[in-house]
C-alpha cells in the first residue's frame, strides 16, 4: 500500500478489517492527497475534512469493537448532485446553496455500510455535458493528460477515482455521465438498471432517464460499491429486484453471443467514429472472440429514439433550475435548455414517455439473437479542456453529439451497461467500450467485464502523477 494514490475499495476494506492501518490514517492520507491534487486536477467541489476525520474516528472504535461491515472506514466520495447532510448540493451551478438537512438514500446507504464521506465531486450545470468545467468551479482535469477533460457530467468523480485520490466514487448517468467520464479516464463505470440505486429525496432523475453508479479502477470495486448503494426508499418509482453484483465479478459468463455494434442512433448531426476508437474496440471484440464468445457485427433498431430523449432531459433540466437560488448566474446554454424543457414538459414529455414500452420492444429485439451488445462508449478520445466553453447551445450540442453519439440510448431505455477500458490511443488518452444488456442484466455484463479485465489486467495501469500538460486550473 502507498500512500500516495489509494488502494482498490476491497483491498481498503481488507487491511482495514486486519488492523494493518487504521480509518484515521487513510482519511487523512485521502485528504492529503486531494489537497495536493486539487489546484492541477480541480476534482472536488466540497472536501469534508473535519468531518469526514470525526466520521473515521468512529469507524475506528467500531472497528476495535469487533465491528464489521462492507466498506467501514473506507474513504470513498459522491458526485455534488447528491445530497450529503451538513453539505449543500450545487449540481455544479453557481450561487449560495442552502446545505442539506439529510443525506440522500444512495449516500444513507454508503453510511449503513461504514463507508466515510471525504467530499463532493465536481460536475458541470446540471449534469448536462460530457466535460466538468463551468465558471462555479473551474476545469476539471484528466489525470492521464491534463490539457484534456476527464469527461462528464460524473468528471470529478472519475478524475478522483483515476488519480488514485479515493478508491472509489459515486456518480450519476443521464446520457453517459458514468461511462463516457470512465472511458476517457481508464475506469469500470457501471449504469445500473433504472432504480437499482435510489435517487431519493427524488422518486426518479429527470423524468428517469438519469441513474446512480458507480466508479472505479477494477470490475470487483466496482461491484462491490454497486452492492452497498443499492436499494430503494420506499417512494422510489423503480424498485428492481436485487442482484448480487460482488457475487457476478466472481463467477465465468459462459460463452456469449455478442453482437460489435458500431452503428450511432440517427440524430440529424454530423458525427463518425474516429479511427483510433474504432481500432481499440474492435480489438475488444477480437479479445472477447478469443476468450471462445460468438461475435459478429450487429447494431440494435435504434430507430428515433432521440424523440424520446430531449423532452425527458431538457423538462428535467427545467425542473432542476427552479430549484436553484439564482438562476440568473446561470450558463446562457443551461438556461436555453430549461426554456424548451417548459416547452416539452406537457404533452411531448408524456408522450416520450409512452414510447418506452415500443422502444424496448424495438432495441431489444437485438436480444433474441444476441446476449450482449459490445459498442464505443465515445466516437473520439477526450477532447482538450476548453473545446466546448465558449459554444453556442446549439453547437454545444452538435459537439457533444459528435464526441458521444453511443450512450445515452440507453438512459432511455432505463437498462444496465458498463464501461470498460479498452486501451490508450495518441497522447496516452484512454478510450473505452461498453457492455450493454436488457433489463436487469448487471450481473452477466459485470461476469463478462470480468473476464476481459482478467485478460487484459487494465486496472495494473496508473497515469503519471499528475503529469502534463495543460496548465493550471481555471478558477
Amino acid at each position: 500500500m502507498t500512500a500516495d494514490r489509494s488502494p482498490g475499495l476491497a483491498e481498503t476494506a481488507r487491511v482495514l478489517a486486519e488492523g494493518q492501518v487504521t480509518a484515521r490514517e487513510l482519511t487523512e492520507r485521502a485528504l492529503a492527497r486531494i489537497e495536493a491534487a486539487q489546484p492541477r486536477l480541480n476534482a472536488f467541489r466540497v472536501v469534508r475534512a473535519e468531518a469526514a476525520t470525526a466520521e473515521a474516528e468512529a469507524a475506528d472504535r467500531e472497528l476495535a469493537a469487533g465491528k464489521r461491515l462492507p466498506l467501514l472506514g473506507v474513504p470513498v466520495a459522491v458526485k455534488d448532485d447528491t445530497d450529503v447532510a451538513g453539505e449543500p448540493t450545487a449540481f455544479g451551478c453557481p450561487g449560495d446553496f442552502p446545505p442539506k438537512a439529510e443525506d440522500a438514500e444512495a449516500v444513507r446507504r454508503l453510511r449503513a455500510a461504514g463507508a466515510v464521506i471525504v467530499g463532493k465531486t465536481n460536475t458541470c450545470e446540471l449534469g448536462q455535458w460530457p466535460f466538468t468545467e463551468g465558471p462555479a468551479f473551474g476545469d476539471t482535469r484528466n489525470p492521464w493528460h491534463t490539457g484534456h477533460t476527464p469527461g462528464g457530467s460524473s468528471g470529478g468523480s472519475a478524475a478522483a477515482v483515476a488519480a488514485g485520490l479515493v478508491p472509489a466514487a459515486l456518480g450519476s448517468d443521464g446520457a453517459g455521465s458514468v461511462r463516457i467520464p470512465a472511458a476517457w479516464t481508464h475506469l469500470v463505470g457501471i449504469k445500473p438498471q433504472r432504480g437499482r440505486i435510489s435517487t431519493w429525496p427524488w422518486p426518479e432523475a429527470f423524468n428517469g432517464i438519469t441513474v446512480n453508479g458507480p466508479l472505479a479502477r477494477t470490475v470487483a470495486d466496482a461491484a462491490l460499491l454497486l452492492d452497498v448503494a443499492s436499494g430503494n426508499h420506499a417512494d422510489d418509482l423503480h424498485q428492481p429486484p436485487a442482484i448480487r453484483a460482488a457475487d457476478a465479478a466472481t463467477r465465468e459468463p459462459g460463452r456469449l453471443r455478442v453482437a460489435l455494434s458500431l452503428g450511432m442512433p440517427f440524430t440529424a448531426t454530423p458525427k463518425r467514429l474516429h479511427p483510433l476508437v474504432r481500432g481499440k474496440v474492435v480489438a475488444l471484440a477480437e479479445r472477447l472472440a478469443a476468450l471462445g464468445h460468438d461475435v459478429s457485427e450487429a447494431d440494435p433498431r435504434y430507430g428515433q429514439i432521440g424523440l424520446a430523449f430531449v423532452p425527458r432531459a431538457t423538462a428535467g433540466v427545467a425542473d432542476w433550475v427552479r430549484r436553484v437560488p439564482d438562476p440568473s448566474l446561470l450558463d446562457p446554454r443551461t438556461r436555453e435548455a430549461a426554456r424548451l424543457g417548459r416547452l416539452l414538459g406537457g404533452a411531448p414529455l408524456r408522450l416520450s414517455r409512452r414510447a418506452e414500452a415500443t422502444l424496448h420492444r424495438r432495441v431489444g429485439a437485438v436480444f433474441d439473437t444476441y446476449d450482449v451488445v459490445l459498442a464505443p462508449t465515445t466516437a473520439t478520445p477526450p477532447p482538450p479542456v476548453g473545446t466546448m466553453a465558449a459554444l453556442s447551445g446549439w453547437r454545444t450540442d452538435q459537439a457533444m453529439i459528435a464526441a458521444c453519439p453511443y450512450a445515452w440510448p440507453w438512459n432511455v431505455l432505463g437498462w444496465p451497461g458498463v464501461n470498460v477500458p479498452a486501451g490508450r490511443v495518441a497522447g496516452g488518452l484512454p478510450v473505452g467500450a461498453q457492455l450493454l444488456g436488457p433489463e436487469g442484466s448487471e450481473p452477466l455484463l459485470i461476469s463478462l467485464a470480468a473476464q476481459l479485465e482478467d485478460d487484459l489486467r487494465w486496472h495494473e495501469e496508473w497515469p503519471t502523477p499528475l503529469a502534463d500538460t495543460g496548465g493550471a486550473v481555471r478558477t
